[in-house]
């Protein structure tokens, strides 16, 4: 069977390179035809300019005939005017000739003159008449001429017409070669496995003769053996002695002992490399295991009382407080936090047995319990600049208090530490109150004290540092924009970490937030990991990369950073301006895990064009770099419980939604007199990003489709703010328009409810929220397919997406033409379609956009980076 394969593959590769053959000479034919053609070709346009000058030289010749002319016809004038003087004169001469005789001689001299000019004038005359047949004669040869320039042009056309043929047939000819080439490549390929084949074959065979010469050997060996038998049988017949048959007999046996012993060995040793490498991966997935397992028992476990969350951040800060005031140890304060972090019901009644008693007196009570059993969850710290709600610019403060809740659900030990802003929302902070505490930090080479307050915001712990800077880092009036942001933000950085390590927490996992908390990553390898704050792997999440908090390279050594050291290409300095350091860079450079905030946008950002300058960086540390959708909290927003409508409703009963539309409509003076006018709401901050000219599209083109169009939002641009305030103004009495260009938290949760379309035409976007918040609240999202708008809304009339994940509108190109479409289809469902369109009101409000998948995702990092600084702990250890 192999040899037949031989011979086939054999014939197969004669046949191809013998086509192979064929088509090099048909090329080379082909390749002569293409020189005659050309040498043809460059003969015509030879020829052709030889046309072309003897038609200039022609254009010469008729301007020259047409010069003669203008001359003889001067000339024939000329001519005539001299034969009537002669006549004239001569019938004068006639007349006068009896009274002229005396003057007869000079009559006759002027007669021959005349007579000898004439003469002239018509030999002249006649050489002009030759002249002109000669350019007749010319002129002819040249329309002859231009007759075969025409047919020159011809065949000119029609040879490279053929050329052109030729040409195809020649490319044809070169992609049949390639086939060949790559047919050859195969036959080489197919020669190599023939070989492969051979050489098995011959090995085999090989092994063949060695089994058969074995076979002959047991032969010779079972002869010799039957005559051994026979012998025996003669020797114990004869009684012979068997003394030398035994030594024998015992001489083969230790060999096949050594034998044995020596094989055993060799697999003792194999082994023992395959457990050692089993166990290394069994110890990093029993790590992983026990953590997943401990997590998910945490998490499923119900809690001993029913006190809520906001009473066990409470009771962790009063611990963290005595902790930092030294009224109790490091390690007494790690175990009542842990009894904290597992909800024991013990630590509840110390703290109701104390609540009467003094401070000392309640210390001492907690401290009889500092014999509590390792939490099962993990301790994790977020530094960020942004919360909800007491902080919040954008969607970062959502996301950071909606992942920490999550996360605190699912049984983990979760904090987060914010500047201490004058601008914050402080009724939103339960108990807040400052620590009996200072904690110093280094910045411009000096210590500077820091003053601490805790509080609880939905539930969770939270420090906020207040610095007591003389510049005054967080008392402007507003989170951002200040012209020394970079170094406001990297003192409060460090001075975060300082209040982590003076704390003496030991954390799992440090999560830190876009560049205003990127420096907590080189911050926390370069100095705090030397100092003992060790204990945790650092997370670090960019929410938009159109914002990076570049600086010149000498403002990072205020917070007390080596310049030189990280002012590098592979560390913090900037990919575009090199004597600039990139904070976002440094945070992707020296984290453990960098996620951003949905799938879609972590492929934009590593192009060119999304990664704004850090594409580079982000392809060569794309394995630790995952994008992850941000989820919302859906607790806040929940339209069966939202105390900020006029009428609460859920997906089973959506009256309440059409008695929400019209409390707003009359709430902004708007037409109330068709109840299912639809209406288009926008709540967004009008920035480039947003696609702010395709907002405005957008209001014009639902005035003309028939709809209402609620905008909220306002923008730090100050020519955007000016046109939107000219848009508003001119649409301030209008029945069906209203802007409203400020942010009203209140007022957004009445758009949500009483909008039936929403609309977000972002240019990029990196998650969005708004768009899940709209389907939470049942208006249909209309959406530019980017970023993580492209991950969470897929078109109605979409057929490669399956129907239960179709929820709304999309459109791909950011212009006018896209929005009309998208607009048009919604309007069009929504009034001609309303059972369908119910059924999508109601799909999109059961939609799971909750923080439980995503926190889910950021469970299993978190877990994985943990595990894997575990397993190198006990390898630095020799355990």
């Amino acid at each position: 069977m192999c040899m037949l394969d031989t011979l086939l593959l054999n014939k197969a590769r004669v046949f191809a390179l013998d086509d192979l053959e064929r088509i090099f000479h048909e090329k080379d034919k082909l390749q002569g035809e293409i020189n005659v053609l050309e040498m043809r070709l460059a003969e015509n346009d030879a020829k052709m300019k030889v046309a072309a000058q003897e038609k200039i030289r022609v254009e010469l010749l008729e301007a020259q005939l047409e010069k003669l002319r203008n001359e003889l016809a001067q000339r024939g004038a000329t001519e005539r005017s001299v034969f009537d003087l002669y006549e004239s004169q001569n019938n004068v001469f006639n007349k006068e000739a009896p009274l002229l005789q005396n003057n007869t001689l000079l009559q006759n001299s002027s007669v021959h003159s005349l007579s000898e000019e004439l003469s002239l004038l018509r030999s002249e005359n006649m050489s002009l008449k030759n002249d002109i047949e000669a350019l007749r004669e010319e002129l002819s040869n040249v329309k002859n001429t231009d007759e075969r320039v025409a047919i020159l042009v011809k065949q000119h056309s029609l040879m490279k017409s053929s050329l052109q043929d030729l040409e195809s047939k020649l490319i044809a000819s070169e992609e049949d070669v390639s086939k060949l080439s790559s047919l050859k490549v195969e036959c080489k390929d197919l020669w190599e496995k023939v070989d492969t084949l051979q050489a098995l074959l011959d090995k085999a065979t090989k092994r063949a003769d060695q089994a058969i010469l074995v076979l002959q050997q047991n032969q010779d060996l079972r002869k010799k053996v039957d005559k051994l038998e026979k012998s025996l049988e003669e020797a114990v017949v004869y009684k012979l002695s068997s003394e030398k048959l035994q030594q024998y007999n015992e001489l083969m046996q230790q060999k096949m002992k050594l034998l044995e012993e020596h094989l055993q060995r060799s697999d003792e040793e194999i082994h023992s490399y395959v457990r050692l490498y089993q166990d290394s991966v069994q110890e990093f997935q029993d790590t992983l295991k026990s953590l997943k397992e401990e997590s998910k028992k945490r998490a499923l476990d119900e809690p001993i009382d029913d006190m809520p969350w906001e009473f066990w951040s409470h009771l962790l800060l009063i611990i963290d407080g005595w902790l930092l005031e030294k009224k109790i140890s490091t390690d007494d304060a790690k175990l009542l936090r842990e009894m904290v972090w597992k909800r024991d019901g013990r630590i509840c009644e110390a703290y109701m047995e104390s609540r009467e008693k003094n401070e000392r007196e309640a210390v001492s009570r907690f401290l009889k319990l500092t014999s509590s059993p390792k939490s099962s969850g993990l301790s994790i710290i977020h530094i960020a600049a942004e919360m909800a709600p007491v902080a919040k610019v954008g969607g970062l403060g959502d996301v950071v208090t909606g992942l920490c809740k999550a996360l605190q659900k699912r049984g983990h030990l979760v904090e987060i530490v914010l500047p201490k802003y004058d601008c914050m929302q402080y009724d939103r902070i339960h108990n807040l109150r400052a620590l009996d505490v200072v904690v110093e930090s280094y910045f411009d080479g000096k210590l500077y004290k820091n003053k601490i307050w805790v509080g609880t915001v939905e539930g969770l712990p939270v420090y906020f540092i207040e610095p007591q800077h003389p510049e005054k880092f967080f008392w402007r009036g507003q989170f951002y924009g200040e012209h020394d942001d970079f170094r406001r933000f990297s003192f409060f950085s460090r001075a975060a970490l300082e209040l982590l390590l003076q704390s003496g927490k030991k954390p799992d996992i440090i999560h830190c937030h876009d560049w205003q908390t990127a420096f907590v990553a080189p911050l926390y390898w370069d100095l705090y990991a030397p100092k003992g704050l060790n204990s945790a792997r650092i997370c670090f999440t960019c929410h938009n990369f159109e914002y990076q908090g570049t600086a010149p390279a000498s403002e990072l050594a205020s917070c007390g950073l080596d310049v030189h050291q990280l002012n590098r290409p592979d560390r913090m300095q900037d990919n575009s301006a090199h004597d600039r350091v990139n904070p976002v860079k440094g945070a992707v450079v020296f984290s453990n895990i960098v996620t951003t905030v949905s799938p879609t946008y972590a492929q934009e950002v590593r192009t060119a064009e999304g990664g704004k300058g850090l594409h580079s960086t982000l392809s060569f540390h794309s394995k630790k770099f995952v994008g992850i959708l941000n989820g919302i909290d859906t607790d806040a927003w929940n339209p069966a419980t939202d105390t900020s409508l006029k009428v609460q409703y859920n997906v089973n009963d959506l009256q309440g939604k059409t008695e929400n539309k019209i409390a707003l409509r009359k709430f902004l003076g708007l037409s109330n007199a068709d109840v299912r006018q639809p209406m288009v709401g926008c709540i967004t901050r009008l920035v480039p990003q947003k696609g702010v000219h395709l907002i405005r599209h957008a209001i014009y083109r639902t005035l003309e489709l028939g709809g209402q169009f609620v905008l909220l939002g306002s923008s730090p641009v100050a020519h955007i703010q000016r046109e939107f305030e000219g848009i508003a103004n001119h649409f301030e009495s209008h029945h069906h328009i209203r802007l409203i260009l400020k942010y009203d938290e209140s007022l957004s949760h009445s758009i949500f409810a009483a909008s039936d379309i929403f609309i977000i035409p972002s240019i990029f976007e990196p998650c969005g929220l708004t768009q899940m918040i709209a389907m939470r609240y049942g208006s249909i999202p209309i959406v530019r397919k980017t970023g993580g708008l492209n991950d969470s809304v897929f078109d109605v009339d979409d057929d490669t997406v399956p129907p239960q994940f179709r929820n709304g509108f999309t459109f791909s190109t950011p212009d006018e033409h896209g929005v009309n479409s998208a607009l048009d289809r919604a309007f069009n469902y929504y009034r001609n379609n309303t059972e369908v369109w119910q059924q999508l009101v109601q799909k999109d409000m059961n939609m799971d956009f909750s923080w439980e998948l995503s926190t889910s995702q950021y469970e299993e990092l978190y877990l994985k980076s943990v595990a894997r600084a575990r397993v190198a702990a006990n390898r630095a250890q020799g355990l």
